[in-house]
């Protein structure tokens, strides 16, 4: 009898173990993993894992190194002497860092000492304010002093206010030694005020320690120069966008040799990430979109002889490849993620084509999971184009069954959506309750060519609209979606979609969700803080009256004037700090959501900036976000 009573048991404990499905508290205690380089002995890869801890509202970082080829992390407290340090020039007499220095005069007590108790700010041109911090008159230099206790530290931007690294996200990578220890090279947009909002023109300058000069190595370029690095046989690559204020131009390799500037990427219709250099100098690696996914390819560099330049593809498959850590033998290090998997670090076999899961931060987490299926589906454009689709089903999916169904819509808007995964807009997550998320790569996505991701700009509320309803349209043909509960969420340039399509889906849609999402153009323009942006995608002024594209922009574009037809519940959420898509475009969101009479929610975080980054908010996120669908769809 007991054997009998064994096999329904077991069977009944393995059921239940696959209902396991991921939950917003679950999704933030996983482990996030940043690998930090490769050992200096070449054995080890030497990484951090950030736990966040929603009870106490902040994260946790521990350190580890992992054998190369796999096997058992080890805790470590100190990194530094494991990693070769970047920062110390090549011949180990000097050491080079950043610092933050006052340059000007920002706040009332600066011109008027005796009133120190005054907070007023004067500004006497744009850049006031930059992604979610206000300017104070602070900026980033880059230093340099003698590898000796004491030493005193020379800053090579003495009196300038310009920043390196460049602010709100440059770090370290923004300056290298180059390889004789001569010079410092840095990136730099040496432009300020308003000149600095309206312009994307870094450029990679090289100040020499002797001279004490600086000279600019990419003048001739007016758009992104970044990334710099050095080849090992001393040639200096760099990242480069060629077009001023034009921030998803196509990202070309470029590499400096024997006084000529060569384009290894030029006649390849992609955009590069990053890449890495091989060890022998002869290839370089880069990270590149490709039809919905993030993938390894390589570029030969031949120099001046007549060998073609190739760009291969060397990895496909349903997952991006993320960070480039370093190499190991046959085999590069690599980070990867897909829409069900956060990162892990693999190993790549160059010449076998084989990967490897190095570590296994979170994989006993996935394991106990019931995962979403992510498939492929092409869908015809309006315009005839062929478009790809994810569809992400929910876990345990039955196709007898009809599932509600969440339309996607991605930020950008000029960004690829791949096998991301993100700890907001977690496609996993939405699946795991209940939903199937139909997440379309339309116009304006990286990875299907440059003509397709540039095919957005200046067209906001037009064929990539099309592209959105093509989308859900198809979908909503099979069987297994309730076509009478279908939802529209999305962020940033998604946050505009749903705004846009809330006033002409002609009934499709029972629920929207924005977060930080554009509402009035107008306005945008208005307080926006890189104006670079808005002057490209709006195609200029909301002032310049015979600009026939910018009017479109501000008119028939403009979502504030397709409020007379909001006739749906809508959640709006918006970041305090958000200067780039600032507060007022959810206030009058919700505003005019309120005094039309729609269903909606305003879903505040004053301390928050595009992103939701404090554990405690982003469970009130999720929380909220599954509880208005709940209430509505």
């Amino acid at each position: 009898m007991k054997k009998i009573l064994l096999i329904p048991l077991l069977m009944m404990s393995l059921n239940a173990m696959a209902q396991n499905v991921m939950t917003p508290e679950l999704l933030w205690k996983l482990g996030r993993v940043t690998p930090l380089g490769i050992s200096k002995d070449g054995k080890n890869v030497v990484y951090k894992v950030t736990t966040p801890s929603v009870q106490e509202n902040k994260s946790d970082t521990k350190f580890y190194t992992l054998p190369v080829n796999g096997g058992n992390p080890t805790e470590v407290k100190d990194t530094a002497a494991l990693l070769k340090d970047k920062n110390t020039s090549p011949d180990g007499k000097y050491i080079v860092y950043n610092e933050e220095v006052k340059i000007e005069k920002i706040h009332g007590k600066d011109f008027y000492p005796e009133l120190e108790k005054s907070d007023v700010q004067i500004y006497d041109g744009l850049n006031y304010r930059h992604w979610d911090t206000w300017n104070e008159g602070k900026y980033n230099h880059v230093f340099y002093k003698e590898n000796k206790e004491g030493a005193t530290g020379i800053d090579i931007l003495k009196g300038e206010n310009f920043d390196s690294p460049q602010k709100p996200f440059g770090g370290d990578e923004d300056y290298i030694w180059s390889p004789d220890s001569k010079s410092i090279l840095y990136i730099s947009k040496k432009k300020a005020g308003t000149d600095y909002a309206v312009s994307t023109n870094t450029n990679i300058f090289e100040y020499n320690l002797e001279t004490g000069k600086t000279s600019n190595k990419t003048e001739e370029n007016l758009g992104y120069d970044t990334a710099p690095q050095f080849s090992p046989t001393g040639n200096l690559t760099w990242l480069q966008m060629k077009r001023d204020g034009y921030e998803a131009d196509k990202n070309d390799l470029m590499v400096s040799f024997k006084g000529m500037k060569m384009n290894l990427t030029a006649n390849w219709d992609g955009t590069v990430d990053h890449f890495i250099w091989s060890g022998d100098g002869k290839k370089i690696y880069f990270v590149a979109p490709i039809d919905g996914t993030k993938q390894l390819f390589e570029v030969n560099f031949p120099g001046l002889t007549k060998i073609a330049i190739t760009v291969r593809q060397i990895t496909t498959g349903e997952f991006d490849v993320n960070d480039l850590v370093g190499f190991s033998g046959d085999n590069i290090i690599v980070t990867r993620t897909d829409m069900n998997h956060a990162a892990e670090i693999f190993s790549y076999n160059l010449k076998k084509n084989t990967w490897k899961q190095v570590s296994n931060v979170n994989s006993a987490t996935y394991n106990s999971l019931a995962l979403s299926k992510t498939e492929r589906r092409y869908v015809t454009t309006t315009d005839g184009k062929k478009m790809l689709v994810w569809v992400v089903l929910p876990p345990n999916f039955d196709a007898s069954k009809k599932y509600p169904t969440l339309l996607y819509c991605q930020g950008g808007p000029q960004s690829p959506l791949t096998q991301f995964y993100s700890y907001r807009w977690n496609l996993q997550l939405m699946a795991a309750n209940g939903y199937i998320v139909v997440a379309p790569n339309r116009r304006g996505m990286q990875g299907h060519g440059v003509e397709w991701n540039e095919q957005v700009s200046k067209d906001w509320g037009g064929q990539v609209i099309d592209d959105y309803l093509s989308a859900i349209d198809d979908v909503t043909k099979e069987k297994y979606v309730d076509a009478t509960r279908l939802g529209c969420v999305g962020a940033s340039y998604g946050g505009y979609s749903v705004f846009y399509l809330a006033g002409m889906h002609n009934n499709r849609f029972k629920t929207f969700i924005a977060h930080d999402g554009i509402f009035n153009t107008q306005s945008m323009y208005g307080t926006t803080e890189e104006v670079f942006f808005t002057n490209w995608d709006f195609g200029g002024a909301y002032w310049e009256k015979d600009n026939a594209v910018a009017q479109k922009a501000y008119t028939k574009f403009n979502p504030m004037t397709l409020v007379e037809k909001w006739n749906t519940p809508i959640l709006i959420i918006q970041g305090g700090k958000d200067f780039r898509v600032p507060t007022g475009q959810g206030q009058e969101a919700f505003q005019a959501a309120q005094l039309r009479g729609v269903k909606s929610r305003f879903l505040y975080f004053p301390e928050e900036n595009h992103w939701v980054l404090k554990p405690q908010n982003a469970q009130v996120w999720q929380s909220e976000f599954f509880k208005w669908l709940k209430e509505t769809l």
